[in-house]
């Protein structure tokens, strides 16, 4: 309950101040918990080492922590701010590049899978690519509390993204995918503990194979696409080219195969803005049953 009241506050500060000083709020609090939470601290520092190849210090990789502390408390003032997107907003503060190769991929008539990380701001870009006009669905965590993840709903409908809990989800993203629609998935992290492992960064890491699954069995397109914050606070939205799984090989082989191609795609971004990438618990060192599922939106 207290989490619940503590997400509310955070919106009606959010709505009620202004952006700038939203986000200088946000940071001061995660700049707090960065110092407070030694765990969540030591994991993010060791996530940044794998990430830069042990090229930084141990000041610098602090530094690089409480930029991903400040980042996420960023992106949590721009989800509680999601009824106040709307074209304007897009205009003036939001990038889009590579929108042909998503319209491209949808005259196949297979659907499209947006495979995005926990970079950025994916719940913004999200709800960007809804108010595009895609129809977009996308797979999302439920919280363990109902009054939280109904606000969380709440907000992700603002948009008209339609979010698809994972565990019954399976059903609905092959019918989203054979509609033609476009599907939201995260490639970078894996929830389900049916992911295949895959090198991240030169370590083995469990990665998610849904996307290649899908892309495999009904001929979608996999299109990477990223919401990326810039140093102005403005985002980028970029959709990278899109890629196919290799029909003339078998199931296991091709997806294994396409999942190198699209995390090698992730490596890139997370590589190019390691501040943006949310990992607050350890992507490589850790049990395999250790259960990964955050007590946040992500």
């Amino acid at each position: 309950m207290i989490l619940y009241i503590l997400y509310r506050i955070g919106i009606f500060f959010a709505l009620a101040l202004p952006v700038r000083a939203s986000y200088f709020m946000a940071c001061r609090l995660a700049d707090a918990y960065c110092l407070l939470s030694p765990s969540d601290r030591a994991a993010v520092i060791g996530n940044m080492r794998v990430v830069t190849g042990g090229s930084k210090s141990d000041g610098e990789l602090s530094a690089m922590a409480r930029g991903v502390f400040r980042n996420f408390a960023k992106y949590l003032v721009d989800f509680f701010r999601q009824s106040r997107i709307d074209a304007d907003y897009i205009k003036k503060f939001v990038k889009v590049e590579g929108r042909e190769h998503v319209d491209e991929a949808l005259t196949r008539g297979k659907g499209v899978i947006m495979l995005s990380a926990h970079i950025g701001n994916w719940e913004l870009g999200g709800a960007i690519v809804a108010m595009l006009g895609y129809p977009l669905s996308a797979v999302v965590l439920a919280h363990g509390n109902k009054k939280i993840n109904g606000l969380f709903r709440g907000q992700r409908l603002i948009s008209s993204m339609v979010p698809i809990e994972i565990g019954a989800s399976l059903k609905e993203c092959y019918r989203v995918l054979k509609a033609n629609k476009c599907l939201a998935l995260m490639g970078d992290r894996d929830f389900t503990k049916n992911g295949l492992t895959s090198e991240l960064f030169g370590k083995n890491a469990r990665i998610p194979r849904g996307p290649a699954v899908f892309a495999y069995r009904l001929a979608s397109a996999v299109v990477p696409a990223f919401m990326v914050r810039e140093a102005d606070d403005t985002f980028r939205l970029v959709f990278e080219e899109p890629l196919f799984a290799d029909a003339s090989k078998d199931e296991a082989s091709s997806v294994e195969e396409l999942m190198k191609r699209y995390v090698a795609v992730m490596e890139a971004y997370i590589r190019k803005y390691p501040t943006q990438w949310y990992a607050f618990k350890s992507i490589w060192e850790r049990d395999a049953e250790e259960d990964m599922r955050p007590d946040t939106i992500i």
